[in-house]
């Protein structure tokens, strides 16, 4: 019963369902994708079909999530540094911790595992700098997103402050200039990138294309678009939320398969606007998942518990469980597809328990602690 206890999580009667579904989802993509390389690569190819891109649904959601808190902050404590500072002091409380602690368990890991390893690969990581205009390292592969998504926290509020303090701009138009001016200038920035230099083979695209601050700020600029039409024009918003819907996962899916396929490649699309699809498609599902309040049942509590640890699972699953974890674990007397099943169900019950136990002793508390700048 104790142990049930200290793996137990509360869950809070105010989420919104249908974003934890969204968040949910977008994880287990991530996590199933990661877990692809354990299987026979048949069945990896396979389940690349069923695997969207989950980073880039995060993007979006977490842009509409940060815009909507960065509207209520400006309509009820107004511009000023005082109300900025507070608004990231509780961005970096729910996402910093559990990074730091991660980073730092890494860099120990990968000290004691890995032979040549030095303490001073990580200095870039803790100010989000390893990926602002060159290719990922490899270290703490899954830090990539985290860093656009810092980046992305200083940099658009920052803009809009600005252009509201400074140029006395509506809050409207601030939002709407500083959305325009980041889609464009990534997007142009893209496109040169493309024209400059030769694209020649995934790897290529996945490091100066798909994993870096400067290439993808775009992204999360589409959730801001949809948490801008919430809050100043909602009933557009509801009114063809079940036709965006649809429209999106159409997209979505279209996007996954020819992505698998091959249709793409590497050319002009797939480096330069096949991100916008990923996030336009994201964007159309938001309107109906935000009106679904709640649900019932097994399935709700699976997907809003999930949901709950998603974060945690994002930063544990792929450096921590598979690369330090199962590749040093022994195994002996296993092999060929008992190893494989082993290792993959291996994969999938640390990430989640680990997730669990990072979320309960280290998100929450923390998470809890923010309260004292609302």
């Amino acid at each position: 019963m104790k142990i049930l206890n200290f793996f137990s999580l509360e869950i809070e009667g105010n989420r919104i369902f249908g974003l934890d579904i969204l968040r949910a989802m977008a994880i287990l993509f991530v996590v199933f994708g990661h877990g692809a390389s354990l299987v026979p690569p048949a069945i990896g190819t396979m389940m690349e079909y069923f695997t969207m891109d989950g980073v880039s649904i995060f993007f979006v959601l977490s842009g509409f999530l940060i815009g909507g808190i960065l509207i209520k902050v400006i309509n009820t404590e107004g511009v000023s540094f005082n109300s900025l500072f507070h608004f990231w002091i509780r961005r970096w409380m729910r996402t910093l911790p559990a990074y730091f602690f991660v980073l730092i368990l890494l860099a120990f890991l990968f000290y004691y595992f890995e032979p040549g390893f030095s303490f001073g690969h990580t200095k870039r990581y803790f100010i989000f700098l390893q990926n602002f205009n060159i290719p990922h390292p490899g270290f703490f592969a899954e830090a990539w997103s985290l860093s656009i998504e810092e980046w992305f926290y200083l940099i658009s509020p920052s803009l809009i402050f600005i252009l509201i303090r400074v140029c006395k701009l509506s809050t409207t138009t601030a939002i709407l200039s500083t959305v325009v001016a980041i889609i464009l200038l990534t997007v142009l920035f893209r496109l040169y990138r493309y024209m400059s230099m030769p694209i020649n083979t995934i790897g290529d695209w996945d490091g100066y294309f798909r994993k870096q601050v400067i290439t993808r700020l775009d992204s999360l600029m589409f959730g801001v678009i949809g948490a801008y039409i919430f809050y100043f024009h909602n009933s557009l918003w509801k009114q063809y939320k079940v036709s965006f819907f649809i429209l999106g996962l159409l997209m979505l899916i279209i996007q996954q398969v020819t992505s698998v396929i091959g249709f793409a490649g590497v050319g002009l699309y797939q480096c330069v606007f096949s991100f916008l699809v990923s996030s336009t498609g994201t964007l159309f599902l938001l309107p109906y998942l935000s009106e679904l309040k709640t649900g019932r049942g097994v399935l709700f509590k699976i997907l809003t518990y999930v949901s709950l640890i998603s974060y945690s699972m994002y930063l544990l699953n792929l450096s921590v469980v598979q690369w330090i974890t199962l590749r040093h674990m022994n195994f002996y007397g296993l092999s060929g597809l008992n190893l494989m099943i082993t290792k993959y169900l291996l994969f999938w019950i640390f990430t989640i328990v680990g997730a669990t136990l990072l979320f309960k002793y280290v998100e929450r508390p923390f998470i809890s602690m923010r309260k004292k700048f609302d």
